[in-house]
């Protein structure tokens, strides 16, 4: 037990433990399993949920979800910051100083292990998404953290560029390891994982110049 002073007298008083509010700590477990359920929904069936279908996975009424969100809209920006939190905790970046081959499969790698995770939520997620400011900035995010991975990758190779040719190029990068380039080579052209991997690295290989010497 610590002490602190008391001002009246002088003497010293036991400090409180802090208080535990039970009912807040049970309103944060249930908005987490709201949450939860909503993912496990859309990886499940790749469509956006009914509020009746998430209360039901979540094993809460319906009254509960809009107790804890004003609407479906403010869950889906919960959700979406949920999964940045997750996707961030996994993607460990690695292998910066390797060589330049190994460091293009090392991003391929990560980055077709993120598209194959996360593509049925990114696409519900970012459906109509302009009709919500906090949905659309959560989206520029997620577009933002790919973009700042891929420079920290290839750091060697963009610094011998000039700035117009590294944006171009790093326009390109973007577009080419987007959600829905890996869903083409995924749903339409039928690659396995590891096909579709193959056709980034090469493309990767083609649009990166060779670092300095």
């Amino acid at each position: 037990m610590v002490d602190i002073p008391d001002a009246s007298n002088g003497e010293s008083a036991p400090r409180k433990a802090p208080h535990v509010d039970g009912r807040r700590l049970r309103s944060e477990r249930t908005r987490r399993l709201i949450v939860e359920a909503y993912m496990a929904l859309v990886r499940e069936n790749a469509q956006m949920p009914t509020a009746a279908q998430i209360a039901g996975r979540a094993g809460y009424s319906v009254r509960s979800i809009f107790e804890r969100f004003p609407d479906l809209t403010a869950l889906r920006v919960a959700v979406t910051d949920h999964a940045i939190a997750e996707a961030r905790a996994h993607a460990v970046l690695r292998d910066l100083d390797a060589p330049r081959t190994t460091r293009i499969r090392s991003q391929v790698e990560q980055r077709a292990q993120t598209c194959e995770r996360w593509l049925p939520l990114w696409r519900v997620l970012s459906t109509d998404a302009s009709q919500s400011p906090d949905l659309q900035q959560r989206i520029t995010v997620i577009r933002q953290l790919a973009l700042m991975r891929m420079e920290m990758m290839f750091k060697s190779e963009l610094s011998a560029m000039v700035d117009s040719d590294r944006r171009k190029t790093m326009l390109a990068l973007e577009a080419l390891t987007d959600f829905e380039s890996w869903a083409r080579m995924r749903e339409l052209y039928s690659l396995s994982f590891e096909e579709a991997s193959s056709v980034w690295v090469r493309a990767i290989e083609r649009l990166l110049p060779a670092a300095p010497s």
